[in-house]
């Protein structure tokens, strides 16, 4: 998942737009850009792989001056872009994933359209919105039919010289809010990169709600629709502690996560840990609910590792995951531990470097508890779980039926007995003592939104 902020300022806006922008690291390891409006257009944009976003830019911002600017950090495609268009010129940026980006792109080659952005060998996703947008008599038609079109989701913010178009997209997927602080605005991804700028939330834009935010002010432009369906992993994993989504604490729904786990749990143990960083907030819920003292078997070494989920490739996702977590021996040797973490996907990073730690340091017993239920499919919204062979879920039903199969309902059944094959499977496969998912019905009640406003695509492979 990428993450998106923009600012309109009454005076440079540079400082405000870095570190807004920074605070959306968690979202994405492959680009991050700027670009700013001042006298023109300036626009910078790094691989930030293997480096900090500030890092990157620290000496590219310091050139940089204007009022209005917008940043990213992506997940796949180079961005900010700059077209030139009969809208006159404009940056822009996206969050979210095009299922039929080859397909739309084809469309437009055959119309006679060009592309100047190749990603990876193909046509770079923020181009192709950026194109469709253009064929609208306005830019807020034009975004419009960008969701007519699209498969998949994205939220937008484009910067003209005057001021700043975001758009949410069609369902919500993806969030965006808008903050405020003096008459300046901010719109971001995370509510998070809102605080220590100063700025208070003004307003969540609903799902396909387009704004203009200009010097006088935030203007509709297109309302929001009813229906919404917007990613639940957010306040699982991917959301940071301190972001709010439709008004909901992502810290507050993972103690509540905890709880429920801790509710339908009756191991003995000696202590509660969480996977650092994610797994922390549901560890602690588990704590409160249960009695059992939370500690630190586990710490991450924050100032040089991100999230190992992230990263593209699974060389650089191990590496990570080698490095970052530090065991306390001290803490581990002779106990019983029940560790929550966020959630499962392939289950090696855990398996390999984190459980295989525990044991190493003595402990007793090893209790894995997942925030959320097994991830059945790869996310079709965002770079988020990336393709069935690789979950841990899959990797199960395929040992226990010989095959891989495509009716996995029988699976997804909490109660059923393929359900407990699976989960016995997976236990026995990361070596640990007792495996106990979250119920998806828990989880739902723990987010506090109706079933139906949740997009749970990656559990029960519908929406």
């Amino acid at each position: 998942m990428s993450g998106i902020f923009g600012i309109v300022s009454n005076k440079n806006c540079v400082d405000d737009l870095l570190y807004g922008t920074d605070y959306h690291s968690h979202m994405g390891t492959e680009y991050g850009g700027m670009a700013v409006f001042g006298k023109q257009f300036y626009r910078s944009i790094h691989d930030i792989t293997k480096s900090q976003f500030k890092s990157k830019f620290y000496d590219d911002y310091k050139e940089m001056k204007g009022h209005l600017g917008i940043g990213v950090i992506s997940d796949r495609d180079p961005q900010p872009l700059i077209i030139g268009t009969k809208f006159g010129n404009f940056a822009i940026v996206v969050a979210g994933l095009i299922e039929n980006v080859n397909e739309l792109g084809s469309e437009l080659l055959k119309e006679g359209e060009t592309f100047g952005e190749m990603s990876s060998g193909g046509i770079n996703s923020v181009e192709l919105i950026a194109k469709l947008i253009t064929r609208g008599r306005t830019i807020p038609e034009g975004i419009e039919g960008v969701y007519d079109r699209i498969k998949g989701s994205a939220s937008i913010l484009l910067l003209k010289k005057d001021g700043i178009y975001a758009a949410r997209d069609r369902l919500g997927r993806t969030p965006l809010v808008i903050g405020e602080k003096d008459g300046e605005f901010a719109i971001a991804t995370e509510t998070c990169s809102f605080l220590n700028l100063g700025f208070r939330i003004k307003k969540y834009l609903t799902p396909g709600e387009i704004v203009f935010i200009g010097k006088s002010g935030l203007e509709e432009k297109a309302p929001g629709k009813k229906m919404s369906q917007i990613c639940a992993f957010l306040w699982i994993y991917t959301g940071y502690p301190a972001s709010s989504y439709e008004g909901i604490s992502v810290e507050l729904v993972r103690e509540r996560c905890g709880r429920a786990l801790a509710t339908n749990d009756e191991v003995k143990a000696d202590l509660v840990a969480g996977v650092p960083d994610s797994g922390v907030g549901h560890a602690i819920g588990y704590a409160i609910e249960s009695g059992l003292p939370y500690r630190r078997p586990l710490v991450k070494y924050t100032p040089g590792y991100g999230r190992s989920y992230t990263p593209p490739s699974q060389e650089m996702r191990d590496l990570v995951a080698t490095m970052k977590l530090i065991p306390v021996e001290e803490v581990i040797c002779g106990n019983r531990i029940v560790l929550c973490e966020d959630s499962i996907v392939r289950g090696t990073q855990l398996k390999n470097y984190t459980i295989k730690k525990l044991w190493e340091c003595g402990a007793k017993e090893v209790h894995i508890r997942p925030a959320c239920p097994p991830l059945m499919f790869p996310c079709r919204f965002a770079l988020s779980t990336r393709s069935i062979e690789e979950l841990a879920a899959r990797k199960a039903i395929r040992a226990i039926e010989g095959k891989d199969i495509e009716d996995v309902r029988g699976y997804i059944d909490q109660r059923s007995k393929k359900y407990k094959q699976m989960v016995d499977w997976i236990g026995k496969e990361l070596g640990v003592t007792t495996l106990r998912y979250q119920k998806i019905e828990d989880m739902v009640e723990a987010i506090g939104l109706p079933r139906e406003k949740l997009c749970l695509y990656c559990w029960i492979g519908d929406y």
